[in-house]
């Protein structure tokens, strides 16, 4: 069966997991290999940071450059190891490459300082970072939106974003490249993801201009705004009733998995594909149009 056919329905089944979210105890795991893809070498010898990587979009994102032969560098929380782990394994059978794991919090620049630290001096640079890491909870009551989730949702989701640019950029040469996650809650909004959509719309505008400040140096700046992905964020955190038809409104009646968005970050991070392309906001929505 063709691609993207195969991919799994809505109703799904109950899922027993907690935040931030194991894939390892998913009953319906995301899928994140991408057998139909064929690698072409393009990130060969190239150096990728990749926060958020052990599971979900950047777990796809992770196995996808090191098929195309780059080293790739994942962050990830302490509780989050035993998911990061599997990856390796699966990456170390799979390629003559080793997968690295950083663990620490993306809300410490810190942290993010030791991070980009710890791959300058065991690879001499930094070729591509992808701002992937994320965190969201919904909300149906303003008045429960509490104000410590407010701020954890930008301190991760923005000050992180931030935070890496700001640890990686005196390492980045010209052709590198930076790709942050947006989603089409920054486009459109959410009413139960306030806070959420919010720091998505921001992230789409920090593209943007970060794009303008470093076209000049060579480096381009990019997002992907994907509709609903299936990963470890939603049943982790929601109810049953509330995931048990998550997609089943899109246009394919079921969401994205996240083999289905990781082939846009090798293009957007291969300059041979996509030299010419900085400051977009690339929507990938399942047959939805909708303005960047």
């Amino acid at each position: 069966m063709s691609p993207g056919l195969s991919e799994p329905y809505p109703p799904f089944g109950k899922e027993n997991i907690s935040p931030p979210g194991l894939e390892k105890y998913m009953q319906q795991k995301p899928r994140y290999e991408a057998k139909a893809y064929l690698p072409a070498g393009k990130l060969k010898n190239k150096i990728a940071i990749i926060t958020g990587g052990d599971s979900g979009i950047g777990k796809a994102v992770a196995y996808l450059f090191a098929r195309e032969e780059a080293q790739v560098v994942i962050s990830c929380l302490e509780e989050e190891i035993v998911d990061a782990e599997i990856l390796k394994k699966n990456i170390s059978e799979q390629t003559n490459l080793e997968l690295e794991i950083f663990p620490g919090d993306i809300k410490s620049y810190s942290y993010c300082d030791q991070l980009c630290k710890y791959v300058v001096e065991k690879f001499k640079t930094i070729d591509i970072l992808v701002n992937n890491a994320a965190f969201q909870r919904h909300v149906k009551d303003i008045d429960d939106l509490s104000l410590e989730q407010w701020d954890q949702t930008f301190k991760t989701n923005i000050y992180g974003y931030f935070y890496m640019v700001k640890a990686a950029l005196p390492y980045m040469k010209e052709g590198g490249a930076i790709i942050n996650v947006g989603s089409i809650t920054g486009l459109e909004g959410s009413e139960d993801l306030l806070d959420y959509s919010a720091t998505k719309g921001a992230i789409h505008a920090f593209t943007k201009s970060l794009a303008q400040k470093l076209v000049k140096k060579g480096i381009r700046v990019n997002a992907v705004a994907p509709s609903p992905v299936w990963t470890p964020l939603n049943p982790a955190e929601r109810e049953f009733k509330d995931y048990k038809d998550f997609g089943e409104d899109q246009a394919y009646g079921r969401p994205a998995q996240p083999e289905e968005i990781s082939p846009l970050f090798v293009f957007l991070a291969s300059q041979a594909d996509s030299s010419y392309m900085t400051g977009e906001v690339i929507s990938v929505l399942g047959g939805q149009t909708r303005a960047a």
